[in-house]
């Protein structure tokens, strides 16, 4: 005898806020990264990889 019960969810009755909330979060604390990465690496100070690459090519 099975005792599990299950209903079919149609197309209409699915509500994925928890998926949505989970892609909001993870785009949220992409932007904050690539923020702390800017503010720390580029502001004030020239690109140190890039600046070198040019001056190898160009040079």
């Amino acid at each position: 005898m099975d005792s599990r019960v299950s209903r079919e969810i149609g197309h209409d009755e699915y509500d994925p806020w928890g998926t949505l909330s989970l892609i909001v979060l993870y785009f949220v604390a992409l932007t904050l990264m690539w923020l702390f990465t800017y503010f720390i690496e580029f502001v004030g100070n020239e690109p140190t990889v890039f600046s070198t690459g040019v001056w190898v090519i160009v040079g």
